[in-house]
């Protein structure tokens, strides 16, 4: 099956990144590549929500769990870690996919997001997230993210933002099938 490039966002000192079209039937499987993603704001978290009503809203309900690996510059740290505080239960919470990004030049984050049957109008919407990314503590950071949208109504946009301030990235949306 192969990836069609279906759009691409670029972000120069915005507050989102939104993809409110060609989200539907076409595919069962979406993937968001994001590329230098890099915060105004110094320590901010990277997140995503979805919607239902073509982007009126960012506001569907998910359930999810975070896990992130890191290791400092100076070697003395070195971790696997669940992360309670970035889970979501049945929230409408926008969804941690990257914490704490440095804001500084040679700091940023890159990863890609799946998006599995967004149209589907039976079943709940997974999704899962890695990403790596350049802690504004010097570590390297992999974020791991998985859940649900728990809702039957269709996924129909995406918006990914800081969880404070403007950034700068870059993310194609590709369909998959």
């Amino acid at each position: 099956m192969a990836m069609t490039l279906i759009t691409t966002n670029t972000s120069s000192g915005a507050a989102s990144s939104s993809f409110t079209s060609s989200i539907d039937s076409t595919y069962k499987l979406y993937i968001f590549k994001f590329y230098d993603v890099n915060p105004v704001t110094d320590a901010a978290l990277f997140t995503f929500n979805g919607s239902i009503d073509a982007g009126s809203n960012y506001n569907v309900t998910k359930t999810s769990t975070f896990f992130r690996s890191i290791h400092n510059e100076g070697d003395s740290t070195a971790a696997l870690q669940y992360m309670t505080a970035n889970d979501e239960a049945q929230s409408t919470a926008f969804q941690d996919l990257v914490e704490s990004i440095g804001s500084g030049g040679d700091e940023s984050a890159a990863g890609e997001l799946f998006l599995f049957n967004p149209s589907n109008t039976t079943y709940v919407k997974h999704f899962y997230s890695t990403t790596q990314s350049y802690h504004d503590s010097d570590f390297a950071m992999t974020c791991y993210v998985g859940g649900y949208f728990n809702t039957t109504d269709n996924i129909d946009a995406v918006q990914f933002k800081m969880s404070s301030g403007n950034m700068d990235a870059v993310i194609k949306m590709y369909g998959v099938g």
